[in-house]
């Protein structure tokens, strides 16, 4: 088995530099070979994905988070039809992991173990359209309060889970509510909103269990919308969310669909696996069994 081992020196603290020795140590006593390519700068990952020579690897493995895992699908789908894609794997040693979760990897070890095993799965993709510029997760995407989280727990990355806490508290101070439209398989939603989160899989912010029922091969987007809410509602109601049991908040609710299109007033950055990429109005749509991932 040859695999391109593509890692961010910097995910989880640094600890992707660190690791690096003892993870091509694993892989050569397991007779996998392995080719390094190591990022060197915020969006480096994405080039080195896509100028890959994919019919090299048996498969492509991203060592990081869930940011390192975006950039190498975009990098990847950027310039190959992803039927022609090797399976992609991940190595979990990202501050946040919470895609992992969905196949079943939990630590480096349980990375380690899919990729020796090698049993690859399908599962969906998600596109994120803005205009002309297309983007593809496999987590989730949002506007409203949970990006605002996620742009201060960036600032915070060297605490690990806790960043997104420090987030949580900082952004409910300032909290502002806006509008929303959003047309699900045509039906009409609107009204005003404190968030809207579309979920592939089922974890945010680590282990936060944003969307308890999602599945990643069920050609379905679980969306999760919250109303306004009372800044003592809202902190009361955040920690349920590592349960699931958020959902049961009346001003919460949860709805799938295939296709959405989305426009707010005002105008709302969105956030798709971690990363923040412009604003809306935005199309998201499910691409049912896309990819294929080692799990």
């Amino acid at each position: 088995m040859r695999i391109a081992l593509i890692i961010n020196p910097h995910a989880g603290g640094k600890k992707g530099a660190k690791l690096l020795p003892v993870i091509e140590k694993k892989l050569s006593r397991a007779g996998v070979e392995y080719h390094t390519y190591l990022s060197l700068y915020h969006e480096h990952t994405v080039k080195i994905a896509s100028e890959l020579d994919i019919a090299r690897y048996d498969a492509i493995v991203a060592v990081g988070g869930d940011g390192t895992n975006f950039h190498v699908l975009n990098g990847l789908l950027s310039r190959f039809k992803p039927e022609t894609l090797p399976p992609l794997a991940i190595l979990p040693i990202g501050s946040g992991n919470s895609f992992a979760r969905d196949l079943n990897i939990f630590s480096l070890d349980d990375g380690l173990r899919a990729i020796f095993e090698n049993k690859p799965g399908w599962i969906d993709v998600c596109s994120f359209s803005q205009a002309e510029k297309k983007y593809y997760f496999v987590n989730i995407a949002g506007f409203g309060f949970v990006t605002d989280v996620a742009e201060t727990a960036r600032k915070f990355k060297w605490l690990g889970d806790f960043s997104y806490i420090v987030g949580v508290f900082h952004r409910t101070l300032d909290l502002h509510f806006h509008h929303m439209e959003l047309e699900l398989d045509g039906r009409a939603v609107s009204g005003e909103n404190c968030f809207v989160v579309f979920c592939n899989s089922r974890f945010t912010g680590g282990n936060m269990l944003m969307a308890p029922e999602a599945r990643i091969d069920d050609g379905l987007m679980d969306i999760i919308i919250a109303g306004k809410l009372s800044r003592a509602s809202l902190l009361s109601t955040l920690p349920k969310i590592y349960t699931g049991s958020h959902l049961c908040h009346p001003a919460v609710s949860h709805v799938q669909a295939k296709t959405v299109k989305i426009k707010t007033r005002p105008e709302k950055a969105m956030l798709a696996d971690g990363e923040v990429l412009g604003t809306t109005p935005a199309t998201i749509t499910v691409h049912p069994r896309m990819i294929r991932y080692l799990a």
